[in-house]
């Protein structure tokens, strides 16, 4: 399973989350969140892990050329959409950056937002569900209602997000079948700051997890 750790603003924090065992941390790239950090503050932190992992910059409705040019700058593998970005977007920002993986992210309101989910299936790479809220895009600690995609089965690889917690990760993963998981607010002291405990404890409730399954 995919591990996201989201929000990464202080390099030594993002090289421990690597070594922790996250498969992925995501970026903040849009000005106005408390957790936005600059490409070239991205950068440094992506030449200084030597495991190979992803780097995702996290974007709320920005211009494709603007993307592209931060992903270069930046060092980015994946580029996750958080605004109110098209399907026709998604499509075209894919043919501009091939070889980057394209996320687009849902705030799960109702039954609406999945069938809107059913345009994205194949102009990316990757669905992420978060949970909604009516002005913030994301971050928001809020849980997402697990049992409003509880049946919903994408042909195509999908994150679980919103209020993910080392403490309700295992009754999340005995509801539902994400091929990743998503952390931000869960494993923090304050936003941008992670608490590296919080982490370590995620990666443990993880192991017994893998345990149990097997066992």
């Amino acid at each position: 399973m995919r591990v996201k750790i989201c929000g990464i603003t202080r390099p030594e924090q993002g090289m421990a989350i690597a070594d922790l065992g996250a498969t992925a941390l995501g970026f903040i790239l849009a000005p106005s969140s408390p957790r936005y950090v600059t490409p070239e503050s991205i950068a440094s932190i992506v030449t200084a892990i030597s495991r190979p992992i992803h780097y995702i910059g996290v974007f709320v409705n920005e211009d494709p050329g603007e993307i592209r040019k931060t992903v270069t700058r930046a060092g980015l593998t994946g580029v996750q959409l958080h605004g109110e970005e098209s399907p026709d977007f998604c499509a075209r920002l894919r043919d501009l950056l091939p070889g980057i993986e394209i996320l687009k992210a849902l705030r799960v309101k109702d039954g609406e937002t999945l069938e809107r989910a059913r345009g994205y299936f194949d102009r990316v790479d990757t669905l992420l569900f978060d949970a909604y809220h009516p002005s913030l895009h994301g971050g928001t600690g809020k849980t997402l209602d697990w049992e409003s995609i509880a049946r919903f089965s994408p042909p195509i690889p999908w994150f679980l997000a919103g209020g993910l917690t080392p403490d309700n990760l295992t009754d999340a993963l005995t509801r539902l079948s994400p091929n990743g998981i998503d952390l931000s607010s869960g494993v923090e002291r304050s936003p941008g700051d992670k608490d590296l405990e919080k982490v370590a404890l995620l990666f443990d409730r993880l192991r017994q997890i893998r345990k149990s399954s097997v066992s």
